[in-house]
């Protein structure tokens, strides 16, 4: 279970489904108890938590169907960029059952005034591009041929590296299943990978 503030007040608790009971028991203890209505719970004394199935989940209306959707196996993709590394898989359930990693050398910034800037920036351009369409080569090997069967595609790392590789025409089967969750994660690894699944499995709930 990981948590991190939430924009405006509050924050972010990631739940495994295996831990929901035990989460719902011990929020009980520390406010003394909680009401539901619908999916979200009140503590006695003022806390809140708003819960969120997770990614390729169906829509619920109660935390006894949350409890059981969310401990369903489903089979989600993961797409995983930042500057020049990219990790791609698939996940049944816990397990990751395919992936490919890559990773592409892109130059950092400089200072400005140094060595010929505008020479410096074409070439730390043509390096990103050749790094998102290598990226995208693996997403539409690993993805495609999947496609029917995902329940959901979860994204992380860098926004925009991840948006450059799903601009690629031939992924929009993919950005149809994209989720809105993003996953803050390092520079993709296969380990990364492997640890993503945990987040994308994830009840997400909103503690304030």
């Amino acid at each position: 279970m990981s948590a991190r503030p939430a924009a405006g007040g509050g924050r972010w608790v990631d739940v495994a489904p295996e831990r929901l009971t035990r989460w719902l028991e011990n929020f009980a203890s520390r406010h003394d108890g909680y009401t539901i209505e619908g999916l979200m719970i009140t503590g006695t004394d003022g806390a809140t938590a708003e819960l969120s199935p997770p990614p390729g989940a169906p829509t619920v209306t109660g935390l006894d169907e949350l409890a059981t959707v969310a401990a369903e196996p489903r089979r989600l993709g993961l797409l995983l960029a930042r500057k020049g590394a990219v990790a791609v898989g698939i996940a049944e359930g816990t397990k990751l059952v395919t992936s490919k990693v890559d990773t592409h050398y892109v130059q950092g910034r400089t200072a400005a005034g140094g060595w010929s800037q505008q020479r410096f920036a074409r070439r730390r351009d043509n390096q990103a591009k050749a790094a998102a369409a290598d990226g995208a080569a693996i997403a539409a090997r690993i993805l495609l041929p999947e496609v029917r069967a995902l329940s959901a595609l979860i994204t992380g790392g860098d926004h925009t590296a991840v948006d450059t590789i799903l601009a690629t025409p031939q992924l929009s089967a993919l950005r149809s299943l994209r989720h809105e969750r993003f996953l803050d994660v390092p520079e993709p690894r296969r380990a990364v990978l492997e640890e993503a699944i945990a987040q994308a499995r994830a009840i997400r709930v909103l503690v304030t």
